[in-house]
């Protein structure tokens, strides 16, 4: 589990394409906190495996992605100075910032505006047609492994802003008008709608 506060920047360093899966060496500046094999980092919202990790002056870890992943999210996307929101997982007894993030996304959100103001970001997004109706107006939504609240809904478009602390320590200074983001839903949402349904 996660919680969608970012902690560091990583930058996509090697891409090895496999038949069924694609490798990614992605560098951080958190050199000294190696995690473990085997434990789960969020990259841009997408919990993948470590399998390997160095540190000298950065770390770098390679970690695999799978067909299911490839097929709903970014990372097929994912080239050489790619950079990514990295999040490690949820310890017991650490404050849950943002919301609770699972880490396994449903699909990507469209950026169809990108308003500056002042002092913070405006973001509007278009949600597929089947992840719309878990978007609700003051809800909270994983966009590119960042929690962000969600301030208004119009069908399948909705929009978050964000202050200048968020756009300085996260991926989103860069993003445009057009470009796709990782989207994972509320999982409360989620399994209420499941909930409901079952009755």
């Amino acid at each position: 589990m996660f919680t969608g506060i970012v902690t560091a920047i990583g930058t996509v360093v090697s891409v090895e394409k496999h038949p069924e899966l694609t490798r990614f060496v992605i560098e951080s500046p958190e050199a000294d906190r190696p995690p473990a094999i085997g434990a789960s980092i969020a990259c841009s919202g997408v919990c993948l495996t470590v399998v390997e990790a160095t540190t000298s002056d950065r770390l770098r870890f390679l970690v695999e992605a799978g067909p299911e992943t490839l097929a709903l999210t970014t990372a097929s996307r994912w080239a050489l100075g790619t950079t990514l929101n990295l999040e490690r997982a949820l310890r017991m007894g650490d404050e849950l910032g943002g919301h609770l993030v699972s880490g396994h996304v449903d699909g990507t959100a469209e950026i169809v505006a990108r308003i500056e103001h002042p002092e913070t970001v405006e973001f509007h997004f278009r949600a597929p047609p089947a992840l719309s109706r878990f978007v609700a107006q003051k809800g909270s939504v994983c966009l590119d492994g960042t929690s962000l609240t969600v301030n208004g809904v119009e069908g399948d478009i909705f929009d978050c802003h964000l202050i200048p602390h968020t756009l300085a320590v996260t991926t989103w200074q860069a993003r445009q008008k057009g470009d796709l983001v990782n989207l994972e839903v509320d999982l409360i949402a989620r399994y209420t709608e499941r909930l409901f349904a079952a009755g």
